[in-house]
């Protein structure tokens, strides 16, 4: 990732984004959970799952809009677009939660999560792929060996 955003010589940004994509997808496991017959807690649980993963979510967004304004370029404009739509779906799918007494899902609900949460790592893709990686047209997509492959981005 191209980000100025450092803290002692280390990236910020990738460790920002994955404590919200890990709270989303523990969110999304159990609702699954939930909807395969367990109790109303887990449902619950996966409600206030989703409140601290939009709180995260929003943190990182606007950390990492901050640390890409300094470099500059249309990528960091979609990055963040991206990120900024993952929220809003999950703040959709919180809105309707906020309908029922127990706060849980039905199986439609559940698909509209599945698809934030498909966004979310296609956000995470699409932004930790290094410019030296990143195909001349500007295209973000890479393959992900390139990625492993290329050592020169770690430092």
């Amino acid at each position: 990732m191209e980000n100025r955003l450092c803290i002692r010589g280390n990236a910020v940004a990738p460790i920002l984004l994955m404590f919200p994509l890990g709270l989303l997808a523990v969110a999304v496991v159990l609702d699954v959970s939930h909807l395969l017959g367990g109790p109303r807690i887990i449902g619950t649980l996966a409600y206030c799952t989703v409140v601290l993963g939009l709180v995260g979510g929003m943190t990182t967004a606007f950390a990492v809009r901050i640390g890409e304004l300094t470099t500059g370029g249309r990528a960091a404009t979609r990055r963040f677009l991206l990120d900024a739509a993952v929220l809003v779906v999950f703040a959709v799918v919180l809105l309707l939660r906020m309908r029922t007494p127990e706060r849980t899902v039905g199986p439609g609900l559940l698909l509209v999560e599945l698809v934030g949460l498909s966004m979310a790592v296609v956000a995470g893709v699409a932004g930790a792929a290094p410019p030296s990686v990143r195909r001349a047209d500007g295209a973000a997509t890479v393959r992900l060996a390139q990625l492993l492959d290329d050592h020169e981005w770690k430092r």
